[in-house]
């Protein structure tokens, strides 16, 4: 186990100048400490692989970038994995998203219990497989690079987005970091102007966002500011060695930009015809004004030659987020808190996503080339030819070893590393030893990728209605928009890329999906969600969620977005009341939403209401007016559960009469484990 570790506040690093080591067995080189080089890692949220001028936009001006490319190495087979959270773990510790079991973007749950199974108890009828969860945090048991490099003298500070634990126990100040400009929970901040709603003390929650970011002068912009912070780091170990680990919180939601920029945008084209979001554009400029102030004063500090800078994106870029129908823009009508974003984003950017990945094959939350290839470029004066370029397929696990390689610092004895250094690679002196590269990524669409050479194959553990073909191989060199699948036509390069995945899950441990005992074949599939099989919920038709018995009520788990239970047995002429009971340590906003008989689907207006449930570990009693004209067909009951569980023990629908439509589920009990 790790020893107690403290929490250093910026004021108190900055007057005491304190080096604190950690109890893992490291040892510097024999460099002297004033030869140690700095360590920069720039990493952009949701960058992708064509979103900046060194990688063929024409659309995005991001001239520093290109600026940073003339004096770097540039990668152009680079991967993360398609959703952040895992990609962030595999840089800390070096290893496969299948090792650390960080595997999907659930840094912003609260964490399970450490001795809780990483698998649910049971599934729908309807599933065959079992999927493990994820891991919510960072595990303390590993040695992160950060505390690798503080024991070896460095001074650390992260800036920026985590998303690798919700509580204070799992925050970057317990991870190596002396210096943190933070807050939780962080998919995306909760606003990119200031005052920015961070709280110092509490409980964080999508509503209660804690941290130690603090407000400057009313509408100071975020990235700006992270860039201040990371600068005055910077300044104030500039005779000494230190690890800057900045990560932007742009270009992820919730889309906050500079309009006089955006403007700009808004009348410029692509010649390409392919990117024009000049939200999208509008950020990327921000964050490209971002690495010009810290390349600026690298140089103006005189650091640039003693410098490791490390430029990288956490997945591919977003080509899903706020497009009609969308969990962004379904349903949300004035009044709402998103309304005015709703409103922003269809004024500047239409019906757009925020950016387009072509060539490369869809994007974020996928394991095709636009969810996984990434930017990213190394610069290393006197060691990296200025401009070059390099074809090695790298990713986030061989950060951690190439920057103890170059800070001259033995890699810690108990930990296991999956990466390689790319030192080799970067001085052109010679070629990665791996045999194959993997992405494991068993959530959304489930699967697992191998690359080798000019060769991808795709593992699905079960067909999906969208992608039927368990396997997917593809000639990246000849195709890189994998539009032909090749799997039947060369059956024994799947057989050998196959064998290549099997090893793999064997060394890391993988959490394979396992049989659902329960399944039935006869039951009704629905790949976005589930249908309740017990008698307590009959009638009850669950939508991106699950349905699981604990004592006393049924638990709903998120499996996807907008989950909502659904049902077809309310049936009444006149308004409605529902009483419902629930808890959440997270809270959220709830809905009902209702379609009358004649109706087709559901009315995006005019039919919806809502309500919140507060966050606490206490019973809540929560009481709707549906105000019904005509007779209900179909209500849905959608509950905030995509963030962390909700506990129902009640729901209850009544008309005016008294009639209605109930579910209680206070007196069954936890079924017996097979």
């Amino acid at each position: 186990m790790k020893t107690q570790r403290f929490s250093i506040t910026w004021f108190g690093v900055l007057i005491a100048g304190m080096s604190v080591t950690t109890g893992m067995t490291v040892c510097a080189a024999d460099a002297s400490p004033a030869a140690k080089p700095n360590i920069v890692l720039f990493l952009v949220d949701d960058m992708g692989w064509m979103d900046s001028t060194p990688y063929g936009s024409q659309y995005y001006e991001t001239p520093n970038m290109k600026r940073l490319q003339q004096q770097s190495m540039r990668f152009t087979n680079a991967y993360a994995v398609p959703l952040c959270s895992p990609t962030r773990a595999s840089i800390l510790s070096g290893q496969y998203s299948a090792r650390h079991r960080v595997t999907s973007a659930s840094g912003h749950q609260p964490a399970a219990p450490a001795d809780a199974s990483p698998y649910p108890a049971r599934a729908p009828a309807n599933r065959p497989l079992i999927y493990a969860n994820s891991k919510n945090y960072l595990d303390l048991d590993l040695d992160t690079l950060a505390e690798v490099l503080r024991g070896a003298g460095y001074r650390t500070g992260h800036f920026g987005k985590w998303h690798l634990g919700l509580s204070q126990e799992h925050w970057p100040e317990q991870h190596g970091f002396e210096v943190a400009f933070h807050a939780e929970p962080s998919p995306g901040p909760a606003s990119y102007f200031s005052p920015y709603g961070v709280h110092a003390n509490g409980v964080p929650s999508g509503k209660h966002h804690v941290g130690t970011i603090t407000d400057g002068p009313a509408g100071e912009y975020i990235t700006d500011r992270l860039t201040d912070e990371a600068i005055r780091f910077v300044e104030s170990h500039q005779n000494e060695p230190f690890f800057l680990n900045f990560w932007h919180f742009a270009v992820h939601g919730p889309w906050g930009h500079k309009e006089e920029y955006t403007k700009r945008f808004a009348d410029k084209t692509d010649p390409r015809g392919r990117q024009d979001n000049p939200i999208m554009a509008s950020m990327l400029k921000s964050v490209d004004e971002s690495l010009g102030r810290v390349l600026d004063t690298f140089d103006e500090l005189g650091l640039t030659d003693n410098t490791l800078f490390i430029f990288y994106s956490d997945n591919g870029g977003n080509t899903h987020s706020n497009v009609p129908g969308s969990r962004q823009m379904e349903n949300i009508k004035p009044g709402h808190p998103k309304w005015g974003f709703v409103q922003d984003w269809k004024k500047w950017a239409g019906d757009q996503p925020p950016t387009n990945n072509a060539p490369l094959r869809e994007g974020k939350g996928r394991i095709y080339e636009g969810g996984q290839r990434v930017p990213l470029m190394v610069r290393l004066p006197g060691q990296v030819q200025p401009g070059s370029n390099s074809d090695a397929i790298v990713g986030p696990i061989d950060l951690y070893p190439t920057i103890l390689q170059v800070a001259g610092v033995e890699k810690p004895r108990r930990h296991i590393i999956d990466g390689e250094s790319l030192l080799p690679v970067l001085k052109q002196t010679g070629r990665l030893k791996r045999q194959a590269y993997f992405t494991w990524f068993p959530h959304l669409i489930p699967a697992v990728s191998v690359r080798q050479g000019d060769w991808k194959l795709i593992r699905r553990f079960e067909p999906h209605p969208q992608y039927p073909e368990v396997r997917e191989l593809y000639n990246l060199t000849d195709d890189i928009g994998e539009t032909h699948n090749l799997a039947d036509a060369m059956p024994q390069k799947v057989e050998e890329l196959d064998g290549l995945i099997d090893q793999f899950i064997r060394d890391t441990g993988a959490l394979t999906p396992k049989p659902n005992p329960d399944f039935n074949a006869n039951s009704k599939a629905d790949p976005t969600g589930t249908s309740a099989s017990s008698d307590t919920t009959l009638g009850l038709v669950a939508r991106n969620c699950e349905l699981v018995k604990t004592d006393g009520a049924i638990r709903v788990v998120g499996r996807g977005r907008q989950p909502f239970l659904g049902t077809a047995q309310v049936k009444s002429d006149s308004p409605l009341t529902l009483r419902l009971r629930a808890r959440s340590t997270t809270g959220g906003e709830g809905r009902i939403q209702w379609k009358t008989v004649g109706q087709d689907t559901f009315l995006e207006s005019g039919q919806v209401i809502r309500f919140d449930l507060s966050a606490g570990a206490s019973w809540q009693d929560i009481t709707v007016q549906i105000p019904v004209i005509g007779r209900t067909s179909v209500v849905r009951l959608y509950l905030p559960a995509e963030e962390s569980v909700v506990d129902v023990q009640s729901i209850d629908f009544r008309d005016e009469s008294g009639r209605g439509k109930s579910w209680d589920f206070s007196a069954q009990t936890t079924p017996p484990q097979r």
